[in-house]
């Protein structure tokens, strides 16, 4: 069960996974030993799953994100759902409802890794694509 200080504590944590015990114990006025029992207690619940970096994939060589949703043809979901994970490209994959079976996010360095990636989906299903433009929310 969560409190408030629970929550406080979880918020700082999803802004700076980093955040030392004590600079979260200042925030939240407790000590530095009572948030590591708290942020303890939260992982050992399962609230906490995993910290994790985000990176700067422009300044990797990564500037297109999109959003391919794809139409499985008949037969292919096992298939495709089996080699998905192959594809670098691929960020994060859902089945959804809807006209398509799945939505995937992708980061590309450009048109043209676009087209390559593009040409081995089609092999599965139908794809529609949307470019991301801007991201407005991120709430992870």
């Amino acid at each position: 069960m969560t409190d408030v200080l629970d929550t406080k504590i979880l918020d700082i944590l999803k802004a700076n996974a980093r955040a030392s015990y004590a600079d979260i114990g200042r925030q939240v006025n407790l000590t530095a030993s009572s948030v590591r029992e708290r942020i303890l207690r939260l992982e050992n619940e399962g609230l906490i799953t995993k910290y994790t970096v985000e990176l700067n994939q422009s300044r990797l060589g990564y500037n297109l994100e999109a959003f391919i949703l794809i139409n499985l043809y008949t037969g292919n979901l096992k298939p495709f759902l089996s080699i998905v994970k192959n594809f670098k490209e691929v960020q994060q994959c859902y089945r959804i409802t809807g006209a398509h079976n799945l939505q995937l996010k992708v980061l590309l360095r450009d048109q043209a890794h676009l087209v390559q990636l593009l040409d081995k989906l089609m092999v599965y299903g139908d794809t529609t694509t949307l470019l991301i433009l801007t991201e407005v929310i991120n709430q992870k």
